[in-house]
């Protein structure tokens, strides 16, 4: 029954509102159950049987006190001054540089990157720094721009990468999905065969819009946006 879809929609009407993403989601599993014919114990015992299997998804809290220490000890200056040595380095260049490099370990299953991890400490700083370099100084947008387009190579090169690997679980997946659905004849290699050229395209597409970036940093400068 078309009911029993309701959390779907409480889910879309919560991202619109911007409320808080994990108290929507779970009030759209507790709504959910609850149409469905399940008592509240029930939908208890199967929230908290889901946190507890995947718990491994919460393991990159433990970098963040790394990160923070390596960040007072001056990772962030480190990789500006880095940056700042290459003469011919802009923002866009760098993240570039970025996403290739995360496409590249995403279609190996090698773990690399991440928001907390790498994005914030180090891509974003030496971006930055490129910037800081060819423009003397930059804005609060200029710098917005700049954490953006980083963070959307990591999620470009993780996301359109990750099913190269047969062994990823996103391809395993989909594999059990198709074979599921009649299409036994669909194995790990052909997905993540067919993945590869959809990778590739991102790393097109991403290089031209970050090439975009640094003209739109040029005329934002041009404008005075860096004083």
């Amino acid at each position: 029954m078309l009911i029993r879809l309701i959390g779907v929609a409480v889910v879309i009407v919560g991202l619109v509102l911007k409320f808080d993403t994990i108290a929507t989601v779970v009030l759209a599993g507790i709504v959910t159950g609850l149409v469905g014919g399940m008592s509240i114990m029930d939908i208890l015992a199967t929230l908290g049987k889901s946190f507890v299997s995947n718990r491994t998804a919460t393991l990159f809290v433990l970098t963040l006190p790394a990160i923070g220490i390596c960040e007072r000890f001056g990772l962030k200056e480190k990789a500006i001054d880095f940056i700042r040595s290459i003469k011919s380095a802009t923002a866009g260049r760098v993240i570039i540089v970025y996403e290739v490099i995360r496409t590249l370990a995403a279609a190996f299953s090698i773990r690399l990157g991440g928001h907390p991890q790498f994005v914030r400490p180090v891509v974003v700083p030496m971006a930055e720094g490129a910037a800081v370099a060819k423009y003397g100084e930059i804005n609060d947008k200029m710098s917005d721009d700049i954490k953006g387009a980083a963070a959307g190579a990591e999620n470009y090169g993780n996301f359109f990468a990750q099913n190269c690997f047969m062994g990823a679980s996103g391809t395993l997946l989909i594999v059990s999905t198709l074979n599921e659905q009649g299409f036994a004849t669909v194995n790990a290699l052909d997905v993540a065969k067919w993945s590869i050229p959809v990778a590739v395209i991102s790393v097109i597409l991403g290089a031209a819009r970050n090439l975009w970036l640094d003209k739109q940093l040029d005329n934002e400068a041009a404008k005075g946006g860096n004083k």
